[in-house]
């Protein structure tokens, strides 16, 4: 049975976990925390989400992001797993667990 949509409203915050298969490793060195920054970023700036904290843990990946329209973020983490670099953490499979927080965001400050 595949799994429901995931469900984004435009302008909420959302806690988004992105984990390697079976909890292995996705980063080894500080190159690889470096590069995700960057297509992170990227992938940000290309579908209109907001970054308000992230964590980058040794196999996994936290995020608190807004979108301005409603795929935004699952565009974004598209591009963030199938984003083709010369690095271990990119070759393991990753998989994304989103969670929605009920939480407004109106101002960061």
């Amino acid at each position: 049975m595949p799994r429901k949509p995931r469900f984004f409203i435009a302008g909420i915050a959302n806690h988004v976990i992105q984990r390697g298969n079976n909890k292995e490793a996705i980063f080894f060195e500080e190159e690889d925390y470096l590069k995700y920054k960057n297509i992170l970023n990227n992938a940000c700036i290309k579908n209109g989400v907001t970054i308000h904290a992230f964590v980058l843990m040794t196999n996994h990946v936290h995020i608190l992001a807004t979108s301005q329209s409603s795929n935004g973020i699952s565009l974004m983490m598209q591009e963030t797993g199938q984003t083709n670099i010369d690095r271990h953490f990119m070759k393991s499979q990753i998989i994304h667990e989103i969670g929605i927080l009920v939480l407004k965001v109106t101002k960061i400050v």
